[in-house]
Order: structure tokens, then sequence, then C-alpha cells
């Protein structure tokens, strides 16, 4: 790799206050927030919207959206 070019790969933990999770991974990305984590030390921590910990897929509580019947509705909606 080229010197000074790449962003510095680091520990970050990712947080998502919805759900009241947060994980510790590696990341480039930068944040100018800090957690003091499990183990003591301390990481930027970066704010997310959605995680595993929330999103419906991953935790079952999504919805079932009909769309067998969606062109019909539409066709009795304008009269095609």
């Amino acid at each position: 790799m080229k010197k000074n070019i790449h962003p510095e790969y680091r520990a970050v933990v990712f947080r998502d206050r919805s759900a009241d999770y947060a994980f510790l991974t590696r990341s480039t990305a930068s944040s100018d927030q800090t957690i003091e984590w499990e183990d003591g030390q301390t990481y930027p921590v970066i704010d997310v919207d959605v995680s595993s910990a929330s999103h419906p897929f991953y935790t079952g509580r999504g919805r079932v959206l009909d769309t067998t019947g969606a062109v019909e509705k539409f066709k009795k909606r304008y009269g095609r």
C-alpha cells in the first residue's frame, strides 16, 4: 500500500440507540464522540439509525406487504 493515502483502520464502536445495542469492530469511519467500552478502553463511537438489533428483517417484526393484488387494485382504481 502507498504511504499516507489510506485512512486509519482502527477499533470503532457502532451504537444503535433505538435498540440500546452497541458492538465493537474495526473501521475507517471517524467520529468526534468517544465511549468507554467494556474492556476499559476509550473508542470512537458512531451512532447508526438501524442495526441488526432494530431492523425488522432480523427481529422478525417486519410487515408483510400485499404485492399480489397491487396491479389489480391499480387497474380498478384508475379504470384500466
